[in-house]
């Protein structure tokens, strides 16, 4: 089936915008990319299973993403579809036991705002952290102690079948950058989370801090996906980086961020290939300094 009719089936199906040859640099915080074939924002539940059940039904590739914090995307782009969770699947659902079912789409940092106005209290770390908030459930997100998992109770998800699931502990099976939604064929579409009862003065006070903080020690004036790769053990992959000599390391348009030795920036120009050069020098140095493998913590898709 070629591709045009494939997105006129797809077209007749869901609600959603479709478009073709989409640059997916438009739709990474790297703003690197090449295009994808067909990528398709959807509008609701109901376009992800039909955008699922049409890619099985025809045998093309469907690659899910989300808002494009922790992703590099490569230069050639991504062949079939590209499904995104964004903000069709953004709305959260207050309830009065503390819990909310939050959206997959959404905005972390939008979350951790709204829960601040309904007087909750837990997820104050996350602020500044970018992405959607399934994303940060996917790959267990944290920072200063706590993950995402810590606050799961479950999870909503439709099948690469179509069929609509709860997953709830302990077949998440939370762990350091990790999830069991990893394994799973299956699209996030929210999440709930238990939280509880906290001043909101005191909350934000502690946001303001960590915002702060960030702005320090972080590159936040240039694209970046943040930490690059996993802390290993008790140590930390940005204080191995720097001790290594890598702080200020250039290939192309990508750089090793002079404030902090686990992010690579995009000083302008950068190309997937050029982080991937630059990734492979750092894991070598700190493999020669320290004998320790660098895992990265991104997640690569596409063709080179």
């Amino acid at each position: 089936m070629s591709n045009q009719a494939f997105q006129k089936e797809l077209a007749a199906k869901i609600k959603g915008t479709i478009l073709c040859d989409e640059p997916m640099h438009l739709h990474t915080s790297w703003r690197i990319g090449g295009p994808a074939d067909i990528f398709v924002d959807v509008a609701g539940e109901d376009d992800i299973a039909e955008v699922l059940i049409l890619c099985k039904k025809h045998k093309v590739p469907c690659q899910v993403v989300g808002r494009g914090s922790n992703l590099l995307v490569l230069d050639k782009g991504i062949r079939g579809v590209v499904l995104h969770i964004g903000k069709g699947l953004s709305q959260n659902v207050w309830q009065t036991n503390g819990q909310v079912q939050a959206g997959a789409g959404g905005l972390l940092m939008n979350l951790v705002r709204e829960t601040v106005q309904q007087g909750l209290g837990g997820l104050e770390w996350a602020a500044g952290i970018p992405g959607s908030v399934g994303g940060a459930v996917w790959m267990n997100a944290g920072a200063y102690g706590e993950f995402m998992g810590n606050f799961v109770t479950h999870v909503n998800v439709i099948e690469y079948t179509g069929c609509k699931r709860q997953i709830f502990l302990p077949e998440l099976d939370f762990a350091y950058r990790k999830s069991g939604l990893m394994d799973l064929a299956a699209v996030i579409t929210s999440i709930t989370l238990k939280l509880q009862p906290r001043d909101a003065v005191l909350s934000q006070k502690k946001i303001e801090e960590l915002l702060a903080l960030r702005q320090k020690n972080q590159p936040l004036e240039y694209p970046s996906a943040g930490s690059v790769f996993k802390n290993p053990g008790n140590d930390h992959a940005g204080r191995l980086s720097e001790a290594a000599g890598c702080k200020g390391l250039t290939v192309g348009g990508a750089q090793v961020s002079l404030k902090h030795g686990n992010f690579i920036i995009n000083t302008g120009e950068a190309t997937a290939a050029d982080v991937l050069a630059l990734i492979g020098q750092v894991q070598k140095k700190v493999k020669e300094a320290f004998g320790i493998d660098l895992q990265q913590e991104i997640k690569t898709i596409g063709e080179i």
